[in-house]
C-alpha cells in the first residue's frame, strides 16, 4: 500500500473537451443559422447550453479546473485573429456590420469575397483558419469572447481557466497578407502585438481569472535562435506584467526541446508538458534543466489524440517522477480532448469487453481524475480502478481480434521490388497518352460528388430498417447515372462515380476490411462544421473481398469516357483513424498497403484505366521535428508504391492532397511516383505549383482552381487566372485542371455552377495556348 504524497493535492485539469456536443447538437444549429432556419440568439443559447453541458460534465467527473475560451462557433485559432483585432481588410466591413456573420464569412467566404486559408493543426485533422499579417497589420484587444465565457462557468461556482493561443504560436502560424512579400517575418509584429495580450489578459484578471492558459504547441517544432529568443522576449515581457492572471504556458504534441530551457527560466507561474510516448524526451529533459522550483507543473500523461485507455501504473509512476520537479504537480491529458470523440458510452454495436479498451473524452477525464487522487491520497485509495485497468490491457494484449498469422506472413515477404513500378514514369507516360486520348489541360474532379437529400434519406432509411439493401442500391445507382450524366454534358474529360455508397472516404473502406472497428456516435471534428467518425485500427489487416469495383464498372459502363477508380491510400487510412499502439506505424501502414493493391488490381483486371490512391493525410503526419522525417517518410512513401505498384504501364495513377503546406514534403511527393497529383492550391493562389516547380517536379500535377470549402462559385475567369498561374511553373503538356478536393459538402446548384465554369476555363486555357 502506498502513502499520500506530500507534494500539494494534484489537481485534474484539462487543455480543452468536444465542443459539438454528444449529438453533435452545434453543427446543426450553426448550419441552421447558415440555411436562415435558426436565429443567432438560437444559437448563442445553443452554445451556451453545450458549454455549461461540458463544464459541468468535467466537474462531476473529477476535474478540479475546467477550461474556458476552448470551445468556438468554427476554430479557436480564428477566435485569436478576432481576439487580437487582425481582421483582413476585405472582411472588415461585414464584421463592422454584424460580428457574427463577419466571423463566418472570414472562415467561409462570400460570393464576393475569398475566405481565410485553411490547413491543418500541427500533425492532426483539425484545421485551422490560417491568419493574414504584413508589415501594415494593426492589433487591437477584443477580449469580449474570452471574458464573456469566463463569467459563465464562474457563475456555476466552478474554479475556471481561459485557454488562449499564445502569441508566439499565432504569429508562427500566420502567413503574409495578399499583396505582402512572401518572406514577411511575422515576428517583427511581436512588439506590436504584446500590448494586445497583456490588455486581454488585464481583462481576464478583471473578470476573476486565477490563471490564465497561453498555448505554445508551435515551440515543439525545430525553431532558429531568432524564434526562441522572441518566445523567451514574450514571456519575459508579459510575466513583467504586474495587472495579470498567473500564467500556464502549454505545449504538446512532441517534446519541447530546446524551447525548454526558454520557458522554465521565463518569469511565468507554471507549465503545461506532454509526457506520452512522442514526448517522453520531455522527462528527462525537465530534470535536465533542474525542473520548474517554485511552479506548477501540468503532466499530461494521458494521450488526447488517441482512444485507448491509459496504462495506469505507467502514468503515475511517471507522476511520481515529477513530483520531485516541480512545486506542485498537476494531471492532465497531454492535449485538448477535441481530437477525440465524446463517450464511448454511446457505442452499442461494439463488443462489451473490446469496448473497454476504448477512452473517449468522458472516459479521459474519468482517468486523469483517478490518476490525482492516487498521486495525492495514495494508489490504495484506487486499487479497484488499477485492477481493472490492468484486466483491460490484458485483454487487448491477448486477443485473437490483434494478430492474424496469414497477414504477417504476407507481410513479412514483403521485397523492396515490390514496392516499384516496372517502368519509368517516361514510359508509362507515352503508354498512357496513347491510351486515354486526353486534350492538353484534361479536367477532372478529385472523387466525390454532393451527397443529396433522397440519398442521405435512403442510407438513413436503410439503417433503421425502413427500405430493403436493394431499395438502397436503386438509390445509389440513379445517383452515380445523375453524376455522370451530368460531367459528360459539362465536358469534364476524366470522370468519377461521385461515390454515393460512401459515407466517409476512410471508414467506407474500414468497414470492409478485418481488424478495424466502426463507431455509430464517435465524431471528432475535423474543420467548422465538418465531423467525421475516425474508424479505430484495432488489429491485423487485410481484405475479405474488392471493396469498389462493382460500382466503378457501373459508372464506366454507362460512358465512354474514363472513369476513375476511388481508394484512399495507407497512410491516410492510418492518420484519419485511431490507430494500434501496439506494433511500429510502418508494420500497420504495410498490412494496409497490401490490402489496397489487391483492390487496385482487382480494378484494373476489371478494366478501370486510371486509378486515384488519396494520400492527403501524408503531410499532416510529418514529424514535428526535422530529425524524424526521413524514417517516417521513408515507410510512408514505401506504403504508397507497394499499394500502387501492380499495374501496367498504360494504367494511369493518380494521388491527390489538399490543405497542407506541401514545400516541407516535394520529394516526398516526387517518391511517390504517382502520374499524376491533384492538390490544393486556390485559396493559396498556386503556391504548390511554384514549389513543385521549384523541385524539378517530372510528372503530371493538379493544382487545384475551385476551392471546395466555400460555399461561393469561382467565376470562369477567376478559374482561367489561376491557370495561367500555374502555366508559370508546370507545362501545358503537364497541368490537369480540377477542383481542390471532393465535392461532397457542397451543394448541387454551386456545384454545377462552378464545375461548368472549370471547363469554361480549361477551354479558354487552351484556345490561348493554341493561338500562342
Amino acid at each position: 500500500m502506498t502513502t499520500k504524497s506530500s507534494a500539494a493535492a494534484a489537481r485534474a485539469t484539462v487543455h480543452g473537451y468536444p465542443r459539438q456536443g454528444p449529438a453533435r447538437e452545434l453543427k446543426k444549429a450553426i448550419e441552421g443559422y447558415w440555411k436562415g432556419r435558426v436565429g443567432a440568439d438560437t444559437l448563442r443559447s445553443t452554445a451556451a447550453g453545450l458549454r455549461r453541458a461540458n463544464w459541468h460534465e468535467l466537474a462531476d467527473a473529477g476535474i478540479g479546473e475546467v477550461p474556458t475560451g476552448d470551445f468556438s462557433f468554427y476554430d479557436h485559432v480564428l477566435d485569436a485573429t478576432v481576439m487580437v483585432g487582425a481582421i483582413p481588410e476585405r472582411h472588415r466591413s461585414a464584421v463592422e456590420a454584424d460580428a457574427l456573420d463577419g466571423y463566418f464569412a472570414m472562415a467561409r467566404g462570400t460570393q464576393d469575397v475569398a475566405p481565410l486559408e485553411m490547413t491543418k493543426w500541427f500533425d492532426t485533422n483539425y484545421h485551422y483558419l490560417v491568419p493574414e499579417l504584413g508589415p501594415g497589420t494593426v492589433f487591437t484587444a477584443d477580449s469580449t469572447k474570452q471574458v464573456a465565457e469566463l463569467k459563465e462557468a464562474l457563475a456555476l461556482g466552478l474554479q475556471a481557466r481561459p485557454v488562449l493561443v499564445g502569441p508566439v504560436t499565432y504569429l508562427l502560424l500566420a502567413k503574409p497578407a495578399p499583396g505582402v512579400a512572401a518572406d514577411f517575418e511575422r515576428l517583427t509584429l511581436l512588439d506590436r502585438l504584446l500590448p494586445v495580450y497583456a490588455e486581454v489578459l488585464a481583462d481576464l484578471r478583471e473578470a476573476g481569472a486565477e490563471w490564465v492558459q497561453l498555448d505554445e504547441p508551435a515551440l515543439v517544432q525545430d525553431r532558429t535562435p531568432a524564434e526562441l529568443n522572441a518566445a523567451g522576449r514574450a514571456y519575459r515581457d508579459l510575466g513583467a506584467l504586474t495587472d495579470r492572471p498567473k500564467m500556464l504556458v502549454a505545449s504538446y504534441f512532441d517534446r519541447l526541446g530546446e524551447a525548454l530551457p526558454v520557458l522554465a527560466g521565463a518569469p511565468v507561474e507554471g507549465l503545461a508538458l506532454d509526457f506520452t510516448e512522442r514526448a517522453a524526451a520531455n522527462l528527462d529533459a525537465l530534470a535536465a534543466v533542474g525542473g520548474l522550483p517554485g511552479k506548477r507543473l501540468v503532466a499530461g500523461v494521458v494521450n488526447g489524440r488517441n482512444i485507448w485507455v491509459d496504462d495506469l501504473e505507467k502514468s503515475l509512476a511517471t507522476l511520481g517522477t515529477l513530483l520531485g520537479l516541480a512545486d506542485r504537480v498537476d494531471v492532465a491529458a497531454s492535449c485538448s480532448l477535441l481530437h477525440v470523440p465524446v463517450d464511448t458510452a454511446l457505442e452499442r454495436d461494439i463488443e462489451p469487453q473490446i469496448l473497454r479498451w476504448l477512452a473517449f473524452a468522458r472516459q479521459k477525464t474519468a482517468e486523469i481524475a483517478t490518476l490525482a487522487r492516487g498521486l495525492t491520497q495514495g494508489t490504495d485509495t484506487i486499487s479497484a480502478q488499477l485492477a481493472a485497468n490492468r484486466a483491460d490491457l490484458a485483454s487487448r494484449t491477448t486477443s485473437a481480434l490483434t494478430r492474424d498469422p496469414a497477414v504477417r506472413a504476407r507481410t513479412a515477404s514483403v521485397t523492396a521490388a515490390d514496392a516499384r513500378r516496372a517502368q519509368p514514369y517516361a514510359e508509362r507516360a507515352a503508354a498512357q497518352r496513347g491510351n486515354l486520348g486526353l486534350p492538353l489541360l484534361p479536367t477532372t474532379t478529385i472523387g466525390s460528388f454532393p451527397q443529396t437529400a433522397e440519398l442521405r434519406t435512403a442510407r438513413a432509411g436503410l439503417r433503421a430498417g425502413r427500405i430493403d439493401a436493394a431499395a438502397y442500391e436503386e438509390r445509389v445507382r440513379a445517383e452515380i447515372q445523375e453524376v455522370i450524366a451530368f460531367q459528360e454534358k459539362a465536358g469534364l474529360d476524366v470522370l468519377v462515380h461521385g461515390e454515393p455508397e460512401r459515407n466517409d472516404m476512410v471508414q467506407y473502406f474500414a468497414e470492409q476490411l478485418t481488424g478495424y472497428l466502426a463507431t455509430q456516435h464517435g465524431w471528432v471534428q475535423s474543420y467548422g462544421t465538418r465531423y467525421v467518425r475516425p474508424p479505430i485500427l484495432a488489429g491485423d489487416i487485410s481484405r475479405p473481398e474488392p471493396m469498389t469495383v462493382r460500382w466503378t464498372t457501373y459508372a464506366q459502363s454507362l460512358t465512354g469516357r474514363p472513369v476513375k477508380g476511388m481508394l484512399t491510400g495507407p497512410v491516410t487510412m492510418l492518420a484519419w483513424s485511431f490507430v494500434r499502439d501496439d506494433q511500429p506505424l510502418a508494420d500497420t501502414a504495410r498490412q494496409v498497403a497490401l490490402a489496397l493493391r489487391d483492390e487496385v488490381n482487382d480494378l484494373e483486371a476489371a478494366g478501370t484505366s486510371v486509378i486515384q490512391v488519396d494520400e492527403p493525410a501524408l503531410r499532416e503526419t510529418l514529424p514535428l521535428r526535422a530529425a524524424d522525417h526521413a524514417a517516417y517518410l521513408a515507410w510512408a512513401t514505401e506504403s504508397f508504391r507497394l499499394t500502387t505498384s501492380g499495374v501496367r504501364p498504360d494504367t494511369q495513377v493518380h494521388t491527390h492532397m489538399c490543405y497542407a503546406e506541401f514545400g516541407d514534403i516535394v520529394r516526398a511527393i516526387d517518391d511517390l511516383d504517382a502520374d499524376v497529383i491533384s492538390l490544393e492550391a486556390a485559396r493559396s493562389h498556386m503556391q504548390v505549383a511554384r514549389e513543385l516547380a521549384a523541385h524539378g517536379y517530372p510528372r503530371e500535377a493538379g493544382p487545384g482552381v475551385y476551392d471546395i470549402h466555400s460555399p461561393r462559385v469561382p467565376g470562369a475567369g477567376e478559374a482561367a487566372a489561376l491557370l495561367r498561374k500555374g502555366l508559370e511553373a508546370i507545362p501545358a503538356e503537364r497541368l490537369w485542371v480540377n477542383p481542390d478536393c471532393g465535392l461532397k459538402t457542397r451543394g448541387w446548384p454551386e456545384t454545377r455552377a462552378s464545375l461548368e465554369n472549370l471547363v469554361a476555363a480549361a477551354r479558354t486555357v487552351r484556345g490561348e495556348l493554341s493561338a500562342s
